[in-house]
């Protein structure tokens, strides 16, 4: 199957429960971005599932040695739990997202995140605003609120906050399975019409 470098998943959102359940979250358990070489301003993440169930842990290792929980902010948050609910394949890291107003993503790539390599990303936007920028291979993704976007990730990527207002993604990363090429295939089929 032909897989195209951005496609909305067909799955749906109740985002006003996730945004409030996010907000409602301490600032204490956001902690910041691993990859600090990629980004300016503040980006900082909360883990709902880790390597080891590890709330701190937003690193999804490639090679974890202990295998992927929920953490104990997942399990105090049935908005998320209901919401991971819905992938019905292996699900791996998951984690809350924000970019802080007048944050910036540098352009980068990611590392074996595209359907080939048999493992894909989901970003569901929870808060956003129109000043805020996703672009995928010089290519701008609309990403609305409480809608699933697969994007093929080992392309060139960046993302920027213009806004006043956070960004929050819900970002999970799943394994490939028979189940997500079904859905795949039905959001590849859907976004070939559109």
């Amino acid at each position: 199957m032909i897989v195209p470098d951005r496609v909305r998943l067909p799955l749906s959102f109740e985002v006003n429960e996730l945004a409030a359940e996010a907000a409602a979250l301490p600032l204490s358990m956001w902690v910041p971005h691993f990859n600090r070489d990629v980004y300016e301003g503040d980006w900082t993440g909360v883990a709902l599932r880790s390597p080891g169930g590890v709330a701190t842990q937003l690193y999804p290792d490639p090679a974890p040695r202990l295998p992927f929980a929920a953490t104990e902010i997942l399990e105090a948050c049935p908005a998320y739990r209901r919401a991971l609910g819905q992938f019905r394949c292996p699900v791996m890291a998951a984690r809350l997202l924000a970019l802080a107003p007048g944050a910036v993503i540098k352009e980068h790539k990611d590392y074996r995140l595209g359907w080939t390599d048999g493992e894909i990303r989901v970003h569901v936007a929870i808060a956003t605003d129109l000043g805020v920028e996703f672009v995928l291979d010089d290519r701008a993704v609309e990403l609305a609120l409480g809608e699933p976007w697969y994007m093929d990730l080992t392309k060139r990527h960046r993302a920027a906050n213009r806004s006043a207002v956070t960004r929050i993604h819900l970002v999970v990363d799943c394994v490939v399975d028979e189940w997500l090429t079904n859905l795949m295939t039905l959001a590849v089929a859907i976004d070939s019409e559109a």
